[in-house]
Formats: structure tokens, C-alpha cells, sequence
């Protein structure tokens, strides 16, 4: 049971159990910005629930997005945060894409800094999981009619969340969907738009209930390029060189994806951005995707169209293994960060 303590004990969560689910925590951080306006100096509250007009923006036309980060404790007692000016740079073309305010980059930062702090209880301990951080911006004003909201709000929570990995870092098997598509050219696939996910949810069941873990999308326009894997970014490896689907405006621009690239490139890797033909990415030798929750999650298989292909025999390939490794430790101060992308709280 993960029950709440007094705020200034220890959570009685018992840490090995902990999966990637909400948990309510102690603090999170909130402002304000009226259309036009400069962004309110943002407090910081208890937890709560949201006071919404049935008119806000966000629950009528979706004008919102969010960011995934994470806080990891390392063995020497530091509370390390991973590229976050990323994600702050991200939300700012995300929400001049959505007609919302721009967040200024040194107010995201401290308002992830006040709410890690203030909810440091809940940062599991080190290797034991990590203190998820979700910012939100959204149009919480009334509008009637499709425009942009008169307000928006800008909010911070964290929830510890377990290891992606249970057990291990185990290949999946995944299966392309001919059928649905993520986004096409000139849309919001590009940003981390709410919307981007709803649709997602039912071929992802689909997938998972014929025994997948998730889905692979095809690009929209010429239905052969590979885009997503759900919702984290899509690499494969053929010969020994690194490829993945460039960026279009159609898929996400991953933070830990450019971390990949740039990693494996510090290794002496060729890493291409390009299109990523199925047919092609189904011969390769290697395969795995990369996103905020799972880091480098290794491919074993993919199904497409009756066919199967099967990479390093279903054993996590050598290559994927090494920038595993390789990041986590980096993520997880374990090593000198030569990068300069692991910041202290």
C-alpha cells in the first residue's frame, strides 16, 4: 500500500513494489498568464485538484501539452535532474505551436527545482526508482468557440515511479500498425501535445492485448517509414551504424533521443537521421527505442504484415546494451559527466 505519512516523515511506500502510476505527493507549483500577458510569479501549494470552468479551453480544444522529466538520487547523495533545459526549450516551440504563452526557460527551471525540493521525501532511493516530474501548460480560461483561451496556467507535480525495467533489461516485441497513424506532415505530431495521445491508447491496447508491448507507427503519407514506437522514439542498427527516423515535424523530438545520438556518436558510431524504411528496419541487426520512462528499451521482434523479424536472436544486442549502460550511468552519477547534462537540485 502506498500510503501517505505526515510531511515531514517518510512515505510508507515500499520502494521495490513502486510501478510507473500516479501517487499523490506533498507540493506542486502553479502560475498564471492572461492572454497577451506576462506569465504571474508562480506559488507554491499542497497538492490539490484544479478549480476548471466546463468552458476552459484545455477540456474543449485540447489547447495544452505537457513535459516528462525525471529527478534520480545518486549513491554520493546528489538529486540529479537530466537535461532540463531541453524540455523547457521544447514547451516553449510546443506552446507557440498551440497559440499559448511562451514559459520563460528560468522560471520552468526553478519551478522544477521548488518542487523536486519540497517533495524530496518521495525521491526514491538510489537504483530504486526516480521522482517523476510532469510540467503542464494549458488554456484553463472559458472560450466558447475554436480560439485561442483568455488564461493559462503553467503547473509542476512529481510522482516517484519505479524502474522501467522489472527484473532486467528485457527485449520487447512489437507490431506495426497499418491501420492508424500518429500524425501527418504539417500537424502537431512535433509537439507534445495532449492530443497527441488519446488516439494512441486503443491500437496500443489492441497491440498489448495480442501480446505486444506497443506499437510501431508508419509515417502517414507513403505508409513504409517507421516514425514511433508508441510514444518513445524508434532506432535501429545495421553494420555496426546507428538509424533513425529524422525529424519532420511528424515525430517527437526526444530528448533522450538526441542524447543517443549525440552518446553513441562521443563512442565512434556513424548515426544517420533519415527515413527509416520498415522493410529495411525488419533486416537490421539491432533495434530499440528511447523515451523519458524507459530510457533504451531493447526490440527483440517486430511483426508486420505476417512477417516477423527477430534481432540478436531475442537477446539484448550488443550495441543497444553498451548505450544503455552507458547513459544510465551518466543519468544516474555514476560516472564523470563530461556532457555537462546532469544538473543537481
Amino acid at each position: 500500500m502506498m500510503e501517505e505519512t505526515e510531511s515531514d516523515g517518510e512515505p510508507s511506500i515500499d520502494w521495490d513494489s513502486l510501478t510507473f502510476s500516479f501517487t499523490e505527493t506533498d507540493r506542486m507549483y502553479i502560475a498564471t498568464c492572461k492572454q497577451g500577458e506576462e506569465w504571474e510569479p508562480g506559488v507554491m501549494q499542497d497538492f490539490q485538484d484544479l478549480s476548471l470552468s466546463p468552458a476552459a479551453g484545455v477540456i474543449n480544444y485540447g489547447q495544452g501539452l505537457f513535459e516528462g522529466m525525471k529527478a534520480r538520487r545518486a549513491e554520493d547523495g546528489r538529486v540529479l535532474l537530466f537535461r532540463p533545459e531541453l524540455n523547457a526549450r521544447r514547451a516553449q516551440d510546443g506552446c507557440k505551436r498551440l497559440g499559448m504563452p511562451v514559459v520563460p526557460e528560468e522560471m520552468f527551471l526553478d519551478a522544477v527545482h521548488l518542487v523536486v525540493q519540497e517533495n524530496l521525501r518521495w525521491l526514491p532511493p538510489t537504483g530504486r526508482g526516480e521522482l517523476y516530474i510532469r510540467p503542464l501548460v494549458f488554456g484553463s480560461g472559458s472560450i466558447l468557440g475554436v480560439a485561442p483561451a483568455p488564461e493559462y496556467t503553467f503547473l509542476v507535480y512529481v510522482v516517484p515511479v519505479g524502474p522501467y525495467f522489472k527484473g532486467g533489461l528485457n527485449p520487447i516485441s512489437l507490431k506495426v500498425s497499418d491501420e492508424f497513424h500518429r500524425a501527418a506532415p504539417g500537424g502537431s505530431g512535433g509537439v507534445k501535445a495532449i492530443g497527441n495521445y488519446a488516439p494512441g491508447m486503443m491500437p496500443s491496447k489492441n497491440a498489448k492485448a495480442d501480446g505486444y508491448a506497443e506499437i510501431i507507427y508508419l509515417d502517414a503519407v507513403n505508409h513504409r517509414y517507421v516514425e514511433e514506437v508508441g510514444a518513445a522514439n524508434f532506432f535501429c542498427i545495421k553494420d555496426k551504424v546507428l538509424y533513425t527516423p529524422e525529424l519532420t515535424g511528424t515525430i517527437l523530438p526526444g530528448i533522450t533521443r538526441l542524447s543517443v545520438i549525440e552518446l553513441a556518436r562521443s563512442l565512434g558510431y556513424q548515426v544517420l537521421e533519415t527515413k527509416v524504411d520498415i522493410d529495411f528496419a525488419m533486416d537490421a541487426d539491432e533495434a530499440f527505442c528511447a523515451g523519458t520512462a524507459a530510457v533504451i528499451s531493447p526490440i527483440g521482434s517486430i511483426e508486420h504484415g505476417g512477417s516477423i523479424a527477430t534481432y540478436c536472436d531475442g537477446e539484448v544486442g550488443a550495441i543497444t546494451k553498451q548505450l544503455y549502460d552507458a547513459l544510465t550511468a551518466i543519468q544516474e552519477g555514476r560516472t564523470t559527466d563530461t556532457f555537462g547534462w546532469t544538473p543537481s537540485v
